[in-house]
């Protein structure tokens, strides 16, 4: 009854601060903006089928896709395994489904420790891809620091993780081994759970072990499990590794236009439209807005739309955006994968200051300017290289375009060379130095 009430509590505490985190980083993302992304409902169950579970778009380097499959497949199919230790920890039971699914259970945990032991050597190759091969894209600059330790904590923890798996198992196929074991129905037999892997872990690593000692590695490989996922599971709204959760809503709502089409101010567009209409009265007093007058452009995170805010904490770090990118290759400031970083880490300090002090705290501060400068804004192509490959369909390029549009609609501030393109449109109707009269004068000249 103790270890029941033990589970039950470590399960209640768990679930309530994670559920805690998940409605702040909820109320964060809606901050931003809305932007309707509802339409076309059987094209985005597509696009997240085949991006997110499917991972299509990791597959175009096959051998890091091939060892983030290995994690992510094990991923998924040990929640399985977490049922039950779930309805063990809840019963007081322990191996609850063994005896009425039989063979099939012994698939399924043999299943199991095969991809345990596939994630267990994907794990070691990714330290050493992160920390002794030191892949450029792994060791840029706004990777120093907790990105790094963070990326490290994670890959720890599953090879941690893993270890717990074969402690309880192994440890069990050897009580099993000496007619001793947790198991109901199976008490007194002696023989062979026929696990894939720890029928033969279990009796290299703890053959000669004594009963009591068995048991201890037991319980000890049981509650260590069970501790790592609620730590894991607490741990993951403040890394990197969200993404494992909101990969699916933030393909489900990605941009279905096609790429290289910028969205535009609605009130612009209508003052436009306007201004073109050969039947509207130039005299007539502009319509008055309707609702909060927007900013043109963004220059927080809260002018920016809540899609690019849960970008911002879907991101990865993965840096495939940065490695495509042509400015930063030619060794430019810009890097997508920092305009996401700092996107997030702002709209962290933005919670903070509202469960500090209120919605309506000013702290002084904004992302454009405090955290990512001109400098890196105007490096930008407009290539979309960055979205093309990123494998959770993020959008570097909408915060850059909208922190840009803020620079010049609302300060008017921009490269020397735009601003004599905008005073060329202004007064000739063409980026170029010649009147309209004069344009066509090339004609003459053969």
């Amino acid at each position: 009854m103790i270890a029941i009430i033990i589970f039950a509590a470590l399960m209640l505490i768990g679930g309530g601060f994670f559920a805690m985190n998940v409605k702040k980083i909820r109320r964060n993302i809606l901050l931003g903006r809305d932007v309707d992304r509802t339409d076309n409902r059987s094209e985005r169950w597509k696009v997240m089928t085949l991006v997110a579970l499917g991972q299509q778009k990791m597959f175009k380097k096959p051998l890091p896709a091939f060892l983030h499959l290995c994690l992510y497949v094990a991923f998924v199919i040990t929640q399985i395994e977490l049922i039950e230790i779930f309805a063990d920890g809840l019963s007081g039971n322990h191996r609850l489904f063994m005896s009425s699914l039989g063979g099939f259970y012994t698939f399924m945990i043999s299943f199991i420790e095969i991809l345990s032991i596939l994630a267990f050597v994907a794990t070691f190759i990714f330290l050493a891809r992160r920390n002794l091969l030191k892949i450029p894209r792994f060791v840029k600059s706004e990777m120093n620091g907790w990105p790094k330790l963070d990326a490290n904590l994670i890959l720890i923890a599953e090879i941690i993780l893993i270890c717990f798996i074969f402690m309880m198992n192994g440890a069990d196929e050897v009580l099993y081994n000496m007619g001793s074991t947790h198991t109901r129905g199976l008490e007194g037999e002696v023989g062979s759970f026929g696990f894939a892997v720890s029928q033969y872990v279990g009796p290299a690593l703890f053959g000669g072990i004594s009963e009591a000692s068995l048991a201890t590695i037991e319980r000890i490989g049981w509650y260590g499990h069970i501790i790592m996922v609620f730590a894991f599971l607490n741990y993951l709204p403040f890394s990197k590794h969200f993404h494992i959760l909101l990969a699916f809503p933030n393909t489900f709502y990605s941009n279905l236009l096609p790429k290289g089409k910028f969205t535009n101010m609605e009130s612009v567009t209508n003052e436009v439209k306007l201004m073109l209409d050969p039947n509207a009265d130039p005299f007539a007093a502009p319509a008055p807005a309707e609702g909060e007058v927007q900013r043109f452009g963004a220059k927080d995170v809260q002018d920016l739309t809540w899609k690019n805010l849960l970008d911002s904490y879907t991101c990865t770090e993965c840096g495939r955006c940065t490695a495509a990118c042509p400015a930063n290759q030619t060794g430019k400031l810009l890097s997508p994968r920092k305009i996401m970083m700092d996107t997030r880490d702002r709209l962290d300090e933005v919670g903070k200051n509202i469960d500090k002090h209120g919605k309506d705290h000013d702290d002084g501060k904004s992302l454009l300017g405090d955290y990512i400068s001109a400098e890196e804004l105007w490096a930008c192509t407009s290539c979309n290289a960055c979205v093309e490959e990123c494998p959770v369909n993020i959008d570097p390029l909408s915060i850059i375009v909208d922190l840009r549009r803020y620079l010049v609609m609302e300060e008017s501030k921009a490269p020397a060379e735009l601003a004599n393109m905008f005073t060329n449109i202004e007064n000739n109707g063409a980026p170029w130095q010649f009147s309209q009269a004069d344009r066509l004068n090339w004609k003459d000249e053969a």
